[in-house]
């Protein structure tokens, strides 16, 4: 059903994994899709194809959502190409693993800066069209992790417990411009992430698990595509876990 016919969404870090199985949910359901990339540009555009094969409008944006700038600028391209932005889907994200005691000051900033600080300046921008649209959806990709956390990932794990924070006050402060902003936080789920762990790290990861099995990035995709729903419109400031029962 398409359900978001005349919606314009923004999913940052679109090109692959959990980003691209947003972006496909998103314009299975009828919105037009802004893909976000900032390396691959020929990932970004197998997305936007494949969006565009299920009748969907699609563009890709190339955008290094790390600096504040960069961010006001993405915005700003994806409202003149699309007319306005409905849905942000903040998913951008990367990963520097390591100990706290090895933990590097560049390795800090460059998580924070993409996973954090993106989302916040994407918000930034995003919510001031929003609130003139009087409607908005916004998305934040947290992580089991920055629930319950885990050795050798104290940064990404800090990264992703900000972005609760983060949710859970811009849910207050754009509620009554009927603007809604929740989490999806996943578990153990199959990308090229979690693609290079060693077997030992899998096999620890997985006996957490009650489902037993990892998670799709699809899995992921319907649970933000639930939140930027226009039925959604009484839900704020939650955080869902997609993770077969890991955070339980």
């Amino acid at each position: 059903m398409r359900t978001m016919e005349g919606m314009a969404a923004l999913v940052t870090g679109g090109s692959r994994g959990i980003g691209r199985a947003v972006c496909l949910e998103l314009a299975r359901r009828g919105a037009a899709v802004a893909v976000n990339y900032a390396g691959s540009e020929t990932a970004a555009r197998e997305t936007a194809e494949r969006c565009r094969e299920l009748g969907a409008e699609a563009e890709i944006f190339r955008a290094d959502v790390s600096g504040a700038a960069a961010c006001e600028e993405l915005v700003r391209a994806v409202r003149e190409r699309f007319g306005r932005v409905d849905i942000l889907v903040n998913n951008a994200g990367i990963t520097r693993d390591g100990l706290l005691m090895t933990a590097r000051e560049e390795d800090f900033d460059q998580v924070i800066a993409t996973n954090l600080k993106g989302a916040c300046f994407c918000m930034k921008a995003a919510s001031r069209l929003m609130v003139r649209q009087r409607f908005g959806r916004i998305v934040n990709l947290s992580s089991v992790v920055g629930l319950r956390g885990n050795p050798g990932q104290t940064i990404y794990a800090a990264s992703k417990a900000g972005i609760v924070g983060l949710t859970k006050a811009a849910a207050k402060e754009l509620a009554a411009k009927n603007i809604t902003v929740n989490a999806v936080a996943p578990g153990f789920i199959e990308t090229d992430m979690t693609a290079v762990l060693p077997e030992k790290g899998r096999a620890a990861m997985l006996a957490g698990i009650p489902a037993g099995r990892p998670g799709a990035p699809e899995d992921v995709a319907r649970a933000a595509a639930f939140f930027a729903e226009r039925d959604s419109a009484y839900l704020t400031g939650q955080v869902l876990c997609v993770d077969g029962g890991m955070a339980v």
